[in-house]
């Protein structure tokens, strides 16, 4: 289980379905966030520089003050759609890097893959069915089950997927769009609704391999010492 580290003009926040002009939970400065998820156990942070998601470019600033205040291993996303950027996030302190928009390209995502191998996520961000791109302000017409196959068969190492709708919603993970990507058979990172130590363990019994906790740890529904020990077998 990872613990959401969304940066929004500074300052953690939490959108409603991705939107930059709905923000629904403000979480304070994301150093002293990440600070506190690191005391609390945390192995792993999940930052998305909302910024670069919007932008279409990233914030290197961002990553590195992260890392520098928690030495914990980060999986970074937003913005990052060339391979130099990558690169640039690798060297700020990432040791994951999550491509959305870029992975559509087919020809960028074999390129990426055959650099970067296991570093790479593929952000699978669905909004009715359909991979969202551009920061969540576009839907493709790519299928999100067609798009996780294509992943797959370009040798990506794991996705991350994201009901936009449920997104910042505490309305629960839609567990039929989780079953019908983890069918293709890569590691799936669940994100988007989670409310409760149920929906992780939820996730978890569907076989992905982890879960995103953002608005359910900024609001209170559970800690992050409760989230690690619900899914800790």
């Amino acid at each position: 289980m990872l613990p959401a580290i969304d940066v929004l003009a500074g300052r953690v926040v939490r959108l409603s379905e991705g939107r930059r002009e709905s923000v629904t939970l403000e979480g304070g400065e994301p150093e002293a966030l990440a600070r506190r998820y690191r005391d609390e156990g945390a192995v792993r942070l999940h930052v998305v520089d909302l910024d670069g998601a919007f932008d279409g470019a990233p914030t290197p600033s961002l990553l590195e003050r992260l890392a520098a205040a928690t030495s914990l291993p980060i999986q970074v996303g937003g913005g990052y759609r060339t391979l130099a950027a990558i690169e640039t996030a690798l060297g700020a302190g990432a040791d994951r890097v999550m491509i959305g928009t870029a992975a559509l390209d087919r020809v960028f995502l074999d390129r990426a893959v055959a650099q970067f191998g296991d570093v790479l996520v593929v952000a699978v961000d669905v909004r009715d069915g359909m991979v969202a791109a551009s920061g969540w302000t576009e839907t493709s017409t790519a299928p999100a089950a067609e798009h996780a196959a294509h992943c797959a068969a370009a040798g990506v190492a794991r996705l991350l997927v994201t009901s936009t709708h449920r997104d910042g919603s505490l309305a629960g993970p839609d567990l039929e769009l989780l079953a019908s990507v983890t069918a293709v058979g890569l590691p799936v990172i669940a994100a988007g609704g989670i409310a409760s130590l149920a929906d992780l363990v939820a996730v978890r019994d569907l076989g992905c391999e982890g879960a995103i906790a953002g608005s359910a740890l900024l609001a209170g529904r559970f800690t992050l010492p409760e989230a690690l020990a619900a899914v800790a077998d």
